[in-house]
Parts: structure tokens; C-alpha cells; sequence
């Protein structure tokens, strides 16, 4: 019987992981490969899952961290997928604060040992938040080194945003920290299929644990809007937001305007891009220990001058 790859996309909160894998995936789809998508989201609604080709079957696991609280279904998930459908290879894309070797034992269940061959980790770094984990809180600073440590491949993206000097530097601590992983400089997740496939899987180490729930203390908050939100008030709301938040994500309407925005925050950088697609006015908060209450007081409060200020 013909075993399926399994390749698990590993990287903290905002590196870029769900843009590699549309890279990813189209090279795929030009080979001619059948393959499927299991994304795993720490929110209740799923933002990323839009991305994906329609022709491409998918997978969510929603409403925890794969790696503790879901292992279980990751399998069932695997399961369904293998026994639904004819395929080369299944994408595991990870949340951002989830440890890569215990997706990897998530995955090797009794029951998928032989129907499966964990093909590679590859963990996406974004290279400015490496120069400056030293401000993170020390048990994410963990996190992001043990990602890179058990990563087969490491894709340092966006050196656009850091010097050559500095390009240097982090691939020496990166070469410090896992000396066989192989490591990828790129800008904007431009790589080439075959950089990362086909990579010999490393043993697997001793690794510390760090589940997102009990040790990270990361947390999701998910708010819908029931009306359009005035631009310049959101964008009074994103100055505001703590350092403790580290990603927002979703789609949002402003007054005003017709179209649907999908709006990505990562490390005090807001981007909203037109849709082209008409959803709810949804947003996924991930953080470290958010306070839920106060943070709807404040979108609700966001909400309600919106509407004033159209009156």
C-alpha cells in the first residue's frame, strides 16, 4: 500500500505560513499531485481556510492547538481524508504557537503508521521577529526555538526587512541551534517546491513542552460586527492594541465602502486587501492572556461610534 507524505508547516503567530502553502500548493497542482489540506486554528472560526483552492480538500480543526487539546481529531481528520480520497501528499498547517514534534506524534497514530510517511517539518520564520524575540515573554522565546531546532527545513522569510549583516547573524544562530536543518533566506514565501520536498527526516529529539493552553497561555477571541465599522476609528483601535496581542485576523466592512476587506495583523503591522468575497465582519484575536471582557466592551463601544458617526 502507498503510503501519503505528510509535510507540517511549523512558525510562530504572523510568519507567513498560510501564504507559503498557496506557493506551495500551486506548484503542486502544476505536477499534477493530489493532495489535501488540514488546517488547525487556536479561534472558533476558521479565516485561513479561504485561501485554499476550491479543488483541494480541506480539513479544519478549530477551537484549540493540535498538539494538545485536538490530537485526537487531527487523526480522525487524517483518516477521513486518506480513506475519501487518492493522494500523494496532506499539508498540516499548524497554529502559530504549536510545537512541531507533537503535531508530528499527533499524527502517528496506530491506526495511520503504515498509511502515512511524515515527509518534513518546515518551520517559517519571520527573520525581523527573530532579531527581536528577546522582546517576547521567555516561554514563547522558547517556542520559536524549539520550532526551529526540530524543523527539517527552515524558510527565513522576509529578509527584505533586515540588513545582509543581520541575514548573516540569524543564519548562524540558526545553524547554532539545529546544525542539519536546511535553511531557506526568502522574501514574500518565494521557494520552489522542490527546496523543501524530499528532505531526509531527522530523528526525533528529546523536545520540552509547550502546549499553547497550559503553558503559553495563548488564548483566541473571536467578535462579529453586526455593521460596518468607520476606517479611521478602526485604525484609532489598532494603536491601541497591546503587545500581548500578536495576531488579528478576518475580514472586516468599513463604512462607506462596498467591498469586503481581509485584514491581517502580526507585530503592530495592520494590512487590509479587498476580498472579493462577501463575509461576515468577523475577527479572530490571538494573545497572551487576553482579557475577552474588555476587549468586547471595546469593539462593541468601536461599533457603536461607527454608527454615530454616519448620523
Amino acid at each position: 500500500m502507498r503510503s501519503v507524505e505528510i509535510y507540517i508547516l511549523a512558525g510562530f503567530l504572523g510568519a507567513g505560513k498560510t501564504s507559503l502553502l498557496q506557493r506551495i500548493l500551486e506548484q503542486e497542482l502544476e505536477n499534477n499531485r493530489k493532495v489535501a489540506v488540514i488546517m488547525n486554528e487556536m479561534g472558533q472560526v476558521s479565516i485561513d481556510s479561504d485561501s485554499i483552492p476550491e479543488r483541494i480538500p480541506l480539513k479544519e480543526l478549530l477551537n484549540g492547538c493540535v498538539c494538545c487539546t485536538l490530537s485526537d481529531k487531527l487523526g480522525v481528520r487524517l483518516s477521513e481524508l486518506i480513506n475519501q480520497f487518492e493522494l500523494d501528499a496532506i499539508y498540516i498547517e499548524s497554529t502559530g504557537v504549536a510545537h512541531p514534534v507533537e503535531v508530528l506524534d499527533a499524527c502517528l497514530s496506530p491506526l495511520l503508521a503504515e498509511k502515512v510517511r511524515i515527509q518534513s517539518i518546515i518551520t517559517l520564520l519571520d527573520a525581523a521577529c527573530w532579531l527581536d524575540r528577546h522582546k517576547l515573554k521567555i516561554p514563547l522565546r522558547k517556542l520559536i526555538t524549539e520550532q526551529v531546532k526540530h524543523a527539517d527545513t527552515i524558510v527565513l522569510n522576509k529578509i527584505d526587512r533586515i540588513s545582509e549583516e543581520s541575514l548573516r547573524v540569524i543564519e548562524n544562530e540558526l545553524y547554532m541551534i539545529n546544525p542539519t536543518g536546511k535553511i531557506i533566506p526568502t522574501k514574500f514565501t518565494n521557494i520552489n517546491l522542490s527546496t523543501i520536498q524530499y528532505v531526509e527526516r531527522k530523528g526525533q529529539d528529546e523536545h520540552e513542552k509547550t502546549h499553547a493552553i497550559d503553558h503559553l497561555h495563548i488564548k483566541t477571541y473571536v467578535h462579529t460586527f453586526s455593521h460596518p465599522i468607520n476606517e479611521k476609528l478602526f485604525e484609532d483601535f489598532l494603536r491601541t492594541i497591546p503587545d500581548s496581542i500578536y495576531r488579528v485576523k478576518g475580514y472586516i466592512r468599513f463604512t462607506g465602502k462596498s467591498e469586503t476587506f481581509l485584514f491581517q495583523y502580526a507585530y503592530g503591522m495592520p494590512l487590509h486587501t479587498k476580498s472579493g468575497l462577501k463575509m461576515n465582519n468577523t475577527l479572530v484575536f490571538i494573545g497572551d492572556g487576553l482579557d475577552h471582557s474588555n476587549l468586547q466592551k471595546t469593539l462593541r463601544n468601536l461599533e457603536k461610534n461607527s454608527m454615530a458617526a454616519v448620523h
